[in-house]
Order: C-alpha cells, then structure tokens, then sequence
C-alpha cells in the first residue's frame, strides 16, 4: 500500500520554476507587502504541497534578494512552513542537499551565494535553510495554517476537482492574513471567488486577498469535508452531477414523496435524516441528543428498543406494523421497516429505519375491542423484547467487565515488573554517578595541579626577564610573555593573529622567514638584533615540542645583551686607543 500510494503521488517540482512569477514576486510583490508594514514585520508564508522542498528555498531566495535590492527601512523577516503529504519527500527537503544539474535552473551567482558545493552536490546555505521549516501534512484533512502574509500553491488544484477546489479557495482566503498573497500555478484561477482574491498580476497567477465577500467558516476546514467518493468513475460522475436537474430532481422525489427515514449507527445515534420525520421523532428535553431512542415518540421508543441491534445483526429486514404512537394530542398507527446495511463499504453496519403511516380500522367497535387486546398484546411482546435485550447487554457488559478484570490484572504484573526494573535501574544510575562523582574528583584534582603548574610557570617566565613568543605551524601567535609586550605590540585579542601583522620594534624582517626555517629544518637559530631605540638582544628560535614529541610550532625568546654590546663597543674603542699609542 506505502508503495501504491508512493505511485500515485506527483512530485515533480524544481528551483525557480516558471521565472517570471518569481520576478514579479521580487520586483512588484514584495516591494508592495514591505510598504503595508513600515514599521517592519515577521511575515509568514506557507508552501502546501513543497515536495523535496524547491519551492519553499525559492520563495526564501527571492524574499533575500527583495531586501537586498529593495533596503526597505524596516526590519524584515520571513518565516516559511513547508508541508507535504510525503514523509519521504519532507525528509529530502530537510536535508537541503541536491544533484550538480540544479545549475540548469539556479543561476551562478545564486548558487555562489545560497549554495555550498560539496561532494559533487548542492547543499542549501544556512541562512536560506533556517528560514524554512518543513513538517507532513495532508491539506485536505489537517487543519491549515493561519495569520499568513504568503501562500504559494502551485500545480497543486490542477490535481483535484472542482468540489475540492471549492474548499480549498475560501479556506486559503481564511488562512491569509488582510493583503496577504496567494500564488497559484500558470493554469490555475481563483474560479469563481473573484470576491475574495483580486490580481495583482493575471499573468503571474499571483493575488491579494480581499474583504468584499464571506469568510469561511471554521466548520469548513479539512477535519470536517465530506469522504469524497473513492473510485475515479464515482468521483468524476459526483462532479459532474452536482446541481444538476438529475439531482434536484432526485433531491424533490426524496423529500415529497418517499417515506421519511432515518439512518443510524448501532447504538441509534442519527447520521442522516430523509424527509419530514416530525410525526416520528422530537428531540428530547434538556442537553441536544440525536439518538433515536430518545428522540422517539411514545410507543415507538419502546418499539425500537433492541430491535436496532437485532437489525444491524442480520440481512433480512425486520417490520413492526401497527404500533401505535402518541402525536401532538392523539394518536396514530405506523408501520416501521428496519433494514440493517451491508453495502456499500462507507455505510456497512448501519441500520435504516424507514417510518410508513399505516390506515386506521373502519369498524369502531371492532377497532375499541380489537385495539385494546392488540395494545395489551403489543406492548407485553415490546416488553419480552426489552427485557431480553437488557439481559443480553447486561452479559455482553459482565463479560467485558471480566476481560477489562483480567487486563487490568495483566496490567498491574506488568507495572510491577517495570517498578522491580526502575528500581534496578535507579541503583545502577546511583552506582554510576558515584564512579562520576570519583571521576570529577580526579579532573578536578588534576585542574588543580595544572593551575598550580601554570602559576609557576609563569612566574618563572616573568622573573627570568625573557620575553617569550609562542607561535603556532602557521606562525600565528599562540602565546606570549609580559616582557614580550616591550618588543611587540601585543594586546589579549591579538592571539591567532599572523606575527608579521603585528608592529614590532626589533629591525629583525626576516624573523618569519627564520622561524619557518627552523619548523622546516628542525635546527634552533640565533641572532643578535638590534631595535629601533639601540638596544640588542639575542633572538633564539626553537621548534615547539610536545609530550608526544610532536613539532607544534616555534617558541622564540629574546634576552637582553645590550650592556654586553655597550662593554663590547668600550672594550673596542679601548683597544683602539691603546693601539693609536704604541704605534705612536
């Protein structure tokens, strides 16, 4: 059956599909919906009948290229709900992922900026995929939704009659919010609700919804539609015929001159009701209740007791002729016909009972003497009959309270066994957040000793007087010392910044070239540099090891030498002086 109704579902669908209906919507459309909210808004749309989900990453592509061309002065926002009668198909839409050929309906620059390329496939971007939100839903039976400012419907009425079509136009005209928009496909209409949608472009099939005519009713909505006959030929001929002379005709044969009757359920609740009834049935007293054994005049309430029951157990009608039942202020003999029901399909196990005023006898005297016995007769077998009936409904009920008895007791082992393994594990859980409660412990404990660990290295850093930079395989700064902040002009929200984009004050320009070097070569270098306010310092550059012996960087550190290279420029000039006079 899953499979069958796979067949039978049309799901063809792609991006962009018929291109001029998505212009409009992004040139005239829009512009026209942000002027009717200047103070900005939160529009809602809804794409019945989405299929994989084209239809909907459409709208929303069109909805940002509206902002983008248009910049109204508000804030706008759009959130769309796509459904679908197919899971399968509202799964696919989910996902966002589609072949390489969507290049034939997407244009380049589309799919640069809404698109992401992987794998050989076209997967919807983040910002387009948050706007849509897809869900199953049968438009015809589940209720639709509401305060909508958008409702595409396209190449979907094509598909359903024009008995359906009239439910679903007023239902979307209840949907839509006052000025919302109804786009419907290239060959379909309003038809004949021009007073509830007009044109904003006849060609593009794109409407506003208007106030003139009536707002359907809640009633109305899909849970409440009449079964729609199930075989094709049913359906095209129900179409066909509706309004016709042949069914008015049939509708006046049935109310003037065929017998009332009443159609009704096993318990005698009232499904339908044929003719005048009125001589038969009144409803009761007190709260509305369309039972037949309530609603029936006396006489015949008692007539029918089990008699419905009896009916809808077998084929053959059963007749009760001659029952006599109180009118308004008299009385009246009536034959009553109850034909239990076995085709076709949609009205199997109920039961029609068909109401024939029955002609008084002509002899009075022979009627008051007749009548009485018959009367004493009749209303002792209705009696019989009532009391059988309540005893077997009182057996039926003792059984069925028996079976409820032994469920109930099933029931409660059951609950049982699922206390005796909540119990088990509720020790388990208490075990297992013991051996937590061990774990966190030990985390914390560790947490503990590398905080410890960190303190004194930092502090052994900072009283060395060594500025320290720790750069990662990309030479981007990983780490760095106080003193490092004289050389460079570190700040916090430099950290994962290039090294070379930061200013610096050594004239070292081949520091990056060196330490790329050394993460290539594996081989420490070292420089005396000198900066831009004649200090020296000694620049070593080091691979960065882990515990895992794995190079993860460089580390570079700069001591100080510029008393060194000051006594080294005395010590010079001294030798040069001593040298002068000797020489003399």
């Amino acid at each position: 059956m899953d499979l069958l109704f796979k067949e039978l579902l049309i799901g063809v669908t792609n991006f962009f599909r018929d291109g001029a209906v998505w212009d409009t919507l992004r040139d005239e459309a829009f512009p026209k919906l942000f002027a009717r909210y200047p103070h900005g808004a939160s529009l809602r749309a809804w794409v019945p009948a989405c299929s994989s989900g084209e239809e909907a990453y459409s709208l929303a592509i069109i909805f940002r290229e509206a902002l983008e061309k248009h910049r109204p002065d508000s804030r706008f926002a759009l959130q769309i709900y796509a459904t679908d009668i197919d899971p399968d198909a509202i799964a696919k839409a989910r996902r966002g992922s589609y072949p390489d050929n969507i290049a034939a309906d997407v244009t380049p620059d589309r799919l640069s900026r809404f698109f992401v390329s992987e794998d050989g496939a076209w997967r919807i971007g983040k910002e387009i995929r948050d706007m849509v939100v897809f869900a199953p839903q049968n438009i015809i039976s589940d209720p639709p939704f509401t305060k909508l400012d958008i409702l595409s419907c396209r190449n979907l009425l094509i598909y359903f009659s024009q008995i359906l079509q009239k439910k679903l136009l007023p239902l979307f005209h209840y949907a839509l919010n006052p000025d919302g928009l109804l786009i419907l496909g290239s060959a379909e209409t309003v038809g004949s609700f021009t007073e509830l949608f007009e044109p904003l472009d006849n060609k593009s099939r794109i409407f506003w919804r208007v106030d003139q005519g009536a707002v359907v009713a809640p009633s109305a909505f899909p849970g409440g539609f009449v079964p729609m006959p199930q075989a094709a030929g049913d359906m095209a001929e129900a179409a066909a015929n509706l309004d016709s002379m042949e069914r008015l005709t049939d509708q006046v044969i049935q109310q003037q001159f065929a017998p009332p009757a009443v159609l009704v359920t096993g318990d005698g609740d009232i499904l339908y009701i044929s003719g005048r009834t009125g001589n038969y049935l009144e409803p009761a007293a007190g709260k509305v209740n369309v039972n037949i054994h309530a609603m029936a005049r006396p006489g015949l309430r008692e007539a029918l007791t089990g008699a419905v029951r009896a009916a809808q157990r077998q084929s053959k009608a059963i007749s009760l002729n001659g029952l006599r039942i109180g009118t308004n202020g008299g009385t009246k003999v009536v034959d009553v016909i109850l034909q239990g029901i076995t085709a076709p399909d949609p009205l199997r196990g109920r039961v029609l009972v068909v109401f024939r005023d029955a002609p008084e006898p002509s002899d009075r005297g022979r009627r008051r003497r007749a009548g009485n016995s018959s009367t004493l007769e009749q209303e002792l077998q209705q009696t019989r009959e009532a009391l059988r009936v309540a005893h077997e409904e009182m057996q039926t009920s003792i059984e069925e309270y028996k079976s409820a008895n032994e469920e109930l007791q099933s029931t409660n082992e059951e609950l049982q066994s699922t206390n005796e393994e909540l119990t088990t594990s509720k020790e388990e859980l208490q075990s297992l957040n013991e051996e937590l409660q061990t774990v966190n412990a030990e985390l914390q404990s560790k947490v503990d000793e590398l905080t410890g660990v960190r303190n004194d290295m930092t502090n052994l850093l900072n009283s060395t007087e060594i500025a320290t930079i720790f750069l990662d395989n990309q030479m981007r700064l990983r780490r760095y010392t106080s003193h490092a902040t004289h050389l460079f002009k570190f700040i916090p929200g430099d950290l994962g910044r290039p090294l070379s984009d930061i200013v610096t004050e050594l004239e070292y320009p081949q520091l990056r070239t060196d330490a790329q070097e050394v993460l290539r070569t594996l081989v420490f270098q070292e420089r005396q540099v000198a900066t831009r306010n004649d200090h020296w310092f000694r620049v070593r550059i080091m691979p960065y090891r882990t515990l895992e012996n794995v190079i993860d960087g460089v580390v570079i550190t700069f001591i100080d030498i510029t008393e060194t290279k000051q006594l080294e420029d005395r010590l010079r000039s001294h030798s040069s002086k001593i040298g002068v006079g000797e020489g003399s």
